[in-house]
């Protein structure tokens, strides 16, 4: 793919970005990106989640390569910016960090996030100093790719079960910021006075948050609130897999094949991939 292409995405991403509130929905591989691209979303955000499912395996037991694969299948399917859940950049030392993250940025990616899940029961977050230096090290392959590429620092305190979550991901997330992060997330954050002292507490930079569940909140709710982007992370590959294990477990348990009932004929899947 021509890399005015990619720069053309870039730039749409990094405009997405400036201003309003836009959904950036999650694919784990090709169809369901060239589904999302024929509703209309404007950019499309990698899962690590929903690709290690589909791999049958759990999240973060993706290799590197494999999610690289994957990661550029979705940058080939669709003619949207795309940032890719990179999760911790598959290394802990930031010369490695910066190694990956160049290998991503090839794949034609508009963005990428990198996070500080240590995946350590004993130490669940990089210790702050490291998980600075590591965004930094992202940043600056970044920067000498001349790529334009949007980094993203995610703070995992919420998932990891931080007793002051809240609090240790505005530190971080702060301190992200002055590292060179572009866009700052941190998952697991759901209730709406959080959000808006977040929001507020980190302009001008823009902010994600994840729905991984219906808490109430719209997009409208989440826009007049300052949110710059939604994702959805594997919420999508999880309502699917919800389908599929209802109906396979109605077969088992019952014999019956009510799990068939609603839903979508196979000509209006069939005829759309002809289509696209």
């Amino acid at each position: 793919m021509a890399m005015s292409d990619f720069t053309a995405r870039r730039s749409t991403f990094r405009r997405l970005h400036e201003s309003g509130c836009f959904v950036i929905p999650n694919p784990w591989d090709i169809g369901s990106a060239r589904y999302l691209r024929h509703l209309g979303f404007q950019a499309l955000a990698t899962t690590s989640a929903g690709f290690a499912f589909s791999r049958g395996l759990a999240d973060a037991a993706v290799p590197r390569d494999a999610m690289l694969t994957n990661i550029a299948e979705i940058v080939g399917a669709v003619d949207l910016p795309i940032n890719a859940d990179f999760e911790a950049g598959y290394a802990d030392d930031p010369e490695g960090v910066a190694a990956n993250v160049r290998l991503c940025v090839d794949t034609g990616v508009a963005g990428l996030s990198i996070e500080d899940n240590a995946r350590d029961s004993r130490q669940p977050l990089y210790e702050l100093p490291l998980a600075v230096e590591r965004i930094r090290a992202a940043r600056a392959a970044i920067d000498a790719s001349n790529s334009g590429v949007m980094l993203t620092a995610r703070a995992e305190c919420y998932l990891v079960g931080h007793p002051e979550a809240f609090k240790e991901s505005l530190r971080r997330l702060h301190a992200y910021a002055q590292a060179g992060a572009d866009v700052l997330y941190a998952p697991g954050i759901y209730q709406r006075d959080e959000i808006e002292t977040l929001v507020a507490e980190l302009a001008p930079k823009p902010v994600n948050i994840l729905m991984s569940r219906n808490t109430g909140l719209t997009v409208m709710d989440l826009a007049a609130l300052g949110v710059r982007r939604i994702s959805v992370g594997s919420s999508l590959a999880r309502v699917a897999w919800a389908s599929f294990m209802r109906a396979a477990q109605t077969i088992a348990k019952d014999g019956s094949f009510a799990g068939f009932d609603n839903i979508v004929p196979f000509a209006e899947i069939n005829n759309f991939f002809r289509r696209v």
